[in-house]
């Protein structure tokens, strides 16, 4: 079977994107490969929480979405090169205890077969801003 990474470009990253700031989960995932990995930018581990595997790998998306109900990413940018991507972001979103986050950061992406087979994502790290005044 050939070598599919080519598939994935940046517009598919914008789409990925795009899906996220819908909090779309069956979108995010059509783009995931069956054994995908998330490796989200907190955590108790070297590399964050790791998620292995589509479930495991959708109730991890889910978290961040129940963490930040209104999470956006903005001004993304993304670049492509072989099986590797990055996309960097802007980030804004509120707790449930109304503290505000807004942070820069970045996702690395792993292709394989027009799919994202690992997504590791890294943000900066800095103190809320406080409860919304919404």
């Amino acid at each position: 079977m050939p070598n599919m990474s080519s598939e994935v470009t940046t517009d598919v990253l914008q789409a990925f994107a795009d899906a996220w700031n819908r909090h779309d989960i069956d979108a995010l995932m059509s783009f995931m490969t069956e054994d995908c990995v998330f490796e989200a930018s907190a955590g108790t581990e070297v590399c964050g929480t790791r998620y292995v595997g589509r479930e495991a790998v959708r109730a991890g998306f889910a978290e961040v979405w129940a963490t930040f109900p209104d999470a956006h990413w903005g001004n993304a940018r993304h670049f492509v090169r072989g099986d590797r991507g990055v996309s960097e972001w802007s980030f804004t979103g509120t707790r449930t205890d109304g503290t505000r986050v807004e942070v820069h950061g970045c996702d690395l992406f792993t292709f394989r077969d027009g799919k994202i087979a690992l997504k590791n994502s890294y943000r900066k790290n800095r103190p809320a801003l406080g409860a919304s005044k919404h």
